[in-house]
């Protein structure tokens, strides 16, 4: 029997991880002893609420994030070899905007059966309930942090969205969320469209979609949430 890789999504937020993942899956977490995680606390986590509570120290629990070195990960793929193991992200769907893809392509490499599972998505939950172009989009991921490059590079994305009719899905680190709005509604014509949609699944949840114009007349204060951000022009 072959080994497998499987990619287990995470909740967005603090949700009872039974009310937002499939059943079946609880069962597939539960037959695993070794995971690589994105961060352990949270993955510990994660696991205990999953039903694995009281049985975490038993687990096998590797990091796997921005700081991992490439030849770190070729060793954790040499064990899938040997053990099926679980992909963890922090949220969301591990290997999107998240350092397991590595992982994932040497696992294909290897020949191992990579199984995906169904879960939250922030960023396809961003673009449908933006009421944008949902059949051609492309995920920006980060924009640069030099506020001169970050400006350069919007103006860049609206010129394609404006091309193509294609949206642009763009995330940030919490505490730049306002500077980048900042620059969103500042640099774009004011008939582009941008949607914020923050905290999502979250008691707090804010999805808005306006004109680039709407949001001069009516600026927001998004704070330190987690937030995808979707522009058409």
């Amino acid at each position: 029997m072959k080994s497998r890789l499987h990619l287990i999504p995470v909740p967005l937020g603090g949700d009872n991880p039974q009310d937002v993942l499939p059943a079946p899956l609880f069962e597939v977490i539960g037959s695993l002893k070794l995971f690589f995680v994105e961060e352990l606390r949270t993955a510990r986590r994660f696991l205990s609420k999953a039903g694995l509570k009281g049985q975490i120290d038993a687990l096998t629990l590797y990091e796997l994030n921005e700081h991992t070195s490439d030849e770190q990960i070729e060793e954790y793929a040499k064990l899938l070899k040997q053990q099926e193991a679980g992909l963890l992200s922090e949220a969301g769907l591990p290997a999107v905007a998240d350092p397991g893809a590595l992982l994932v392509k040497l696992a294909h490499q290897l020949d191992i059966e990579v199984v995906p599972y169904v879960g939250p998505s922030s960023l396809m939950m961003a673009l449908m309930s933006s009421g944008m172009n949902g059949q051609c989009f492309a995920f920006t991921g980060y924009l640069p942090i030099k506020r001169q490059e970050r400006r350069a590079r919007i103006e860049e994305l609206e010129k394609v969205s404006r091309q193509m009719n294609q949206t642009q899905i763009i995330i940030e680190t919490p505490y730049r969320n306002d500077s980048l709005m900042e620059d969103l509604i500042t640099i774009c014509k004011e008939s582009t469209c941008i949607c914020v949609a923050a905290d999502l699944t979250l008691p707090g949840q804010y999805i808005r979609t306006r004109t680039v114009a709407d949001w001069r007349k009516s600026p927001i204060t998004i704070g330190k949430r987690p937030c995808v951000f979707v522009l058409q022009a």
